[in-house]
């Protein structure tokens, strides 16, 4: 079939329901050219004597069976459903064959970042809703990651530090570990890690000290400190990192993207650096649900995006 032809009839497809774009498609024998359809819906597991939900996302025309899974924890004051809705990690799964599981924390709230936290045991359920999904078929074992979004990712890095031989890699934005996780910190093996971080965050201090957080105002690690705990535990070399300065795609954002690896390493160590960035979500629009200030949003990089590539190209 011409390519022009080819063209206006998928331009008309666009615009019919999508049954009826279905059949045209099927009879023209070009069904394999629909967009793939998200399944999504609630999944929930018991942990510690409580009903705790997650929001699960998969792809009905991918074939069915164990599957790379991708877990995101939201930040303060959120859902699952909203940093669904904020990073689109969703338009990057479609054709990768990933699972996508955003999970709700109680009240919108995080517990036990530190290991002398009280509260629910949020850890707990994030390991109980990784034994339904592989026990239900959808989850491989050997390629689970977790990535989070403020108190989200200080949860995801505690739990890539003491749960190692469960996750494939961890990512996090706007983030870095509690002092007294950083402490405590030692992965039982290498992992896989990447950081997207502002030096000008006004909520969590790029150079470490206390958070200034809705539901958080504790001591917090540095960056450096945060990357160097995962460093040493993937025995990276001593030599200075190479530090690729990103194209400026937006001049007027008040901020540049600078990109480090780590070298060397047994498994990749990785920071996005945004200087003069703030606590926000580069590429995608971030408001503060309580009114404080979050600093510069960055438009030159998609964060979601350059996560979700390097937890791609692991190999585990």
């Amino acid at each position: 079939m011409p390519t022009s032809l080819l063209t206006a009839l998928l331009s008309t497809v666009r615009h019919l329901s999508r049954p009826f774009a279905v059949l045209v498609l099927c009879v023209l024998g070009l069904a394999s050219l629909a967009p793939a359809e998200a399944a999504s819906g609630r999944i929930s597991v018991e942990s510690n004597n409580m009903r705790r939900t997650a929001t699960l996302v998969e792809y009905s025309r991918l074939k069915r069976g164990p599957r790379a899974t991708v877990i995101v924890l939201h930040g303060s004051q959120a859902t699952g459903g909203r940093i669904r809705r904020t990073l689109g990690l969703d338009d990057f799964a479609i054709g990768s064959g990933r699972v996508m599981v955003y999970p709700d924390a109680l009240d919108g709230h995080w517990n036990r970042l530190r290991p002398t936290d009280t509260g629910p045991d949020d850890p707990a359920f994030i390991i109980a809703l990784i034994n339904k999904l592989v026990a239900d078929g959808i989850a491989d074992r050997r390629r689970i990651f977790i990535a989070g979004f403020s108190t989200g990712g200080a949860l995801a890095l505690r739990l890539a530090c003491d749960h190692a031989d469960i996750f494939a890699g961890v990512g996090g934005i706007a983030t870095q570990l509690p002092l007294e996780t950083l402490v405590a910190c030692k992965p039982s093996r290498p992992m896989p890690m990447i950081l997207v971080n502002g030096t000008a965050d006004p909520l969590l201090p790029y150079n470490g000290g206390k958070a200034n957080l809705q539901d958080d105002k504790g001591d917090f690690a540095s960056v450096e400190a945060t990357l160097s705990a995962f460093a040493m535990a993937n025995d990276c070399a001593a030599t200075p990192r190479v530090n690729a300065q990103l194209p400026d795609r937006d001049p007027n954002d008040g901020s540049r993207v600078h990109q480090e690896r780590f070298n060397n390493c047994r498994a990749p160590v990785e920071l996005i650096r945004i200087e003069g960035g703030g606590h926000t979500i580069p590429g995608r629009k971030t408001v503060s649900n309580r009114g404080a200030a979050v600093g510069a949003q960055n438009n030159d990089v998609d964060a979601g995006r350059m996560i979700f590539e390097f937890f791609r190209h692991v190999v585990r």
